[in-house]
């Protein structure tokens, strides 16, 4: 008679086979965010609804810095963006764009906008595909560029980045100004104006109503491989398998 153990890791070696007991562990996969600007920046992360919240959500990097940190080993969605201009102490912090509720760890809160926002999704896919799926945002605005760089994946793993400094280009409708009249970020056309259509709310909230619209289209035009509104398609596809590194590059 087969032994109680023996029986277990046939039922289980059965049960993979056929597809019905997958792992829950993927391939160890790095996250880095860099700071590539010329002042300091304090990133923030928003984990999605149920995933785990990295590194507090937030912390401060030097002009000309990084920091590393494990991706979690197990499937996990959410967005990296910048905050600037921020003054604070100990657990406080407030923030000129990107704030999180005046805190340094933002512990899931998401960053006020305007700004430009990495979503990432990793470990997705089933089947031990181990996929990974990433993109740039201006769909809440913009206040710093930055980039999304995959190392050393299989498949299709591209860079894409919004790198142009559009608070140079900023229609002046869109323009968040600081008290001085520096221009620190540029609003979407829904942070601006607030209308359901440009905001793709309500009978706007579907692909067949959801349209761009001349402010989007700046946005396009400036950083085409980013997503510009709601419901706006990329122009740059992917599919890029168990990266070992994913970069988060502000100022690139």
């Amino acid at each position: 008679m087969a032994s109680p153990k023996l029986v277990l890791l046939l039922l289980a070696t059965s049960l993979l086979s056929c597809g019905l007991l997958v792992a829950t562990d993927y391939a160890p996969m790095t996250l880095t965010v860099v700071n590539n600007c010329p002042y300091p920046v304090w990133p923030g992360i928003q984990a999605n609804s149920g995933h785990d919240v990295l590194e507090g959500g937030g912390f401060f990097l030097p002009p000309l810095s990084h920091k590393s940190f494990p991706a979690p080993a197990h499937p996990w969605s959410g967005r990296i963006w910048a905050r600037t201009g921020c003054a604070g102490a100990g657990a406080q912090l407030h923030c000129a764009t990107g704030d999180c509720g005046g805190r340094l760890q933002c512990g899931g809160l998401g960053g006020a906008a305007p700004a430009t926002l990495a979503q990432v999704n990793l470990h997705h896919g089933g089947n031990g595909k181990d996929q990974t799926s990433y993109g740039v945002s201006v769909v809440d605005g913009f206040n710093v560029g930055l980039s999304v760089t995959p190392h050393e994946g299989r498949g299709n793993c591209p860079v894409l980045a919004c790198r142009k400094n559009l608070t140079e280009t900023c229609p002046g409708e869109l323009q968040l100004r600081s008290p001085a009249g520096s221009v620190l970020a540029c609003k979407s056309g829904c942070e601006a104006f607030r209308t359901d259509e440009l905001c793709c709310r309500n009978m706007y909230n579907s692909p067949r109503t959801c349209r761009s619209s001349k402010y989007s289209e700046f946005f396009k035009r400036e950083c085409p491989q980013a997503f510009t509104y709601a419901h706006d398609s990329p122009s740059l596809t992917h599919e890029c398998a168990a990266p070992r590194e994913l970069k988060v590059i502000f100022c690139h």
